[in-house]
């Protein structure tokens, strides 16, 4: 019986894939820097809220407007803005990868001027957040945090 080495050849790559389906990616280092500037609005009662809009730059030159929704429940209460927050993505391949859900959960207290910090993830990609802004909240809360693009 004779084999055919291309047709063997093709098994092999296919075989090799299958085994290994993240080596494609790890061919693209996740070395793009990519920030995004926003601002938000939050209220709760048990049940909280946030809607906000930013933008995302990275440093190949790629710009995105994101639309910011956040959802979650908890023993909270409170009402705050955020003007000029700044967030930090790690771990990005493409712009195309900070779009999507992130797992969020947060304990917090303030009231007048405030700040915030929290890390959100997905999957491999994170989103450290920073701002300053106004309002009077108070809880813990688990939720999730939305990034979607706009026009």
């Amino acid at each position: 019986m004779k084999r055919d080495p291309l047709a063997l050849s093709s098994i092999l790559i296919i075989a090799t894939m299958a085994v290994h389906p993240g080596q494609a990616r790890a061919e693209h280092p996740a070395d793009l820097d990519c920030k995004m500037q926003f601002s938000l609005s939050t209220w709760s009662i048990i049940y909280k809220q946030s809607e906000g809009h930013g933008v995302v730059t990275c440093q190949n030159g790629q710009s995105m407007h994101v639309k910011i929704v956040a959802r979650g429940g908890g023993l909270t209460v409170g009402k705050s803005h955020i003007d000029d927050g700044t967030g930090r993505f790690t771990d990005v391949h493409s712009i195309a990868d900070v779009l999507g859900h992130y797992g969020d959960a947060e304990a917090h207290a303030g009231a007048g001027k405030a700040s915030e910090a929290q890390v959100l993830t997905k999957g491999d990609v994170s989103l450290a957040l920073s701002g300053t802004g106004q309002g009077i909240d108070l809880g813990v809360d688990v939720g999730e945090v939305t990034l979607s693009q706009t026009k």
